[in-house]
């Protein structure tokens, strides 16, 4: 009995296995996704945008941490984007803590005391503001919204001599006080308020609240103000980082350097250089600006996560 012949043999083209590299790149071929607005097609110039706005941003960054390594000496003998031969931060930092009795930390905290009163504060009357003017509706509504959007036009500079005066006029100046009380007002921050508490707040969510018997007081503390999380946060950023950085304030309003904020207590120091007899401490400004930063990086790294759950915040329609 004979054997049927086999239409290949072994070896023979029937039993060549299909390379790997032509099936993998099948298999990418297939699973490659199309460009599409949600995965649009990766730009090169857009890339090297993002990437010259980032060297802008860390540079000076990277510029101020290797500078606060060096001493007087090392600044002035080495390249300002490299480390000197000898590492000093820990030496520089605590000789900014402790240098003229330790004025540093006085400035320090006087700055925290600006922020937590005028920042806090222009938050708090932000919020109420924003909401009352967003979910309530009474006569001279509009007029305050033409008064808000024009101050958040007149830049703050235009101001300073008339709030000079009137604070002078009251015996203010040179007190704490002179800081504080214009760093409550903040236009800008009312008006973000004011519109984003148009948009979280449903108003019929308040509405079915005060069916159920709930008072006016309670219904903003517990449905309005949860609610109001991330503009709260967004508000309070950038309050805050304008008050730690507010320089032309302070600077016509106090002349005693026990209330001076960190702003003007580093120009002190940088200006001690150029007075006679004076002494250059440029190494414990650089240091000193150093320590500046840190705490409204570490603040906004803390509270970013409820800023940016608020950015997006009424921009679907449901």
């Amino acid at each position: 009995m004979t054997t049927p012949l086999t239409t290949a043999t072994a070896g023979g083209p029937a039993d060549t296995p299909r390379p790997a590299p032509a099936r993998a790149s099948a298999a990418k071929r297939r699973k490659r996704i199309p460009h599409t607005p949600l995965h649009p097609r990766p730009s090169i110039p857009l890339t090297l945008v993002t990437g010259l706005v980032l060297v802008y941003t860390l540079l000076p960054l990277a510029w101020l941490l290797i500078n606060a390594t060096k001493d007087q000496k090392g600044l002035l003998d080495s390249s300002g984007l490299w480390f000197a031969d000898d590492v000093n931060l820990w030496d520089n930092i605590t000789r900014t803590l402790t240098y003229d009795d330790g004025v540093f930390v006085r400035w320090f905290l006087n700055t925290l005391l600006y922020v937590f009163a005028g920042a806090g504060g222009a938050t708090v009357l932000a919020v109420l503001g924003g909401y009352a003017l967003a979910k309530y509706d009474f006569p001279g509504r509009k007029a305050i919204f033409a008064v808000v959007i024009g101050a958040v036009a007149v830049p703050g500079t235009a101001l300073a001599v008339p709030t000079f005066l009137m604070f002078s006029g009251m015996g203010l100046t040179n007190t704490p006080w002179a800081v504080i009380i214009p760093s409550l007002i903040s236009p800008f921050g009312l008006y973000l308020m004011w519109v984003f508490a148009a948009e979280a707040v449903p108003t019929e969510l308040l509405e079915a609240a005060r069916i159920d018997g709930s008072g006016e007081l309670r219904t903003f503390l517990r449905i309005a103000l949860p609610l109001l999380t991330p503009g709260i946060v967004t508000v309070l950023l950038f309050s805050m980082v304008a008050t730690w950085n507010n320089y032309f304030l302070p600077l016509i309003m106090i002349k005693d350097p026990d209330w001076y904020p960190l702003t003007l207590g580093l120009n002190a120091w940088n200006a001690q250089a150029q007075t006679a007899g004076g002494e250059a401490v440029f190494d414990l400004i650089i240091t000193g600006s150093l320590l500046t930063i840190v705490p409204i990086v570490a603040v906004f790294l803390l509270l970013q996560r409820y800023w940016q759950s608020g950015l997006a915040a009424g921009s679907v329609k449901e």
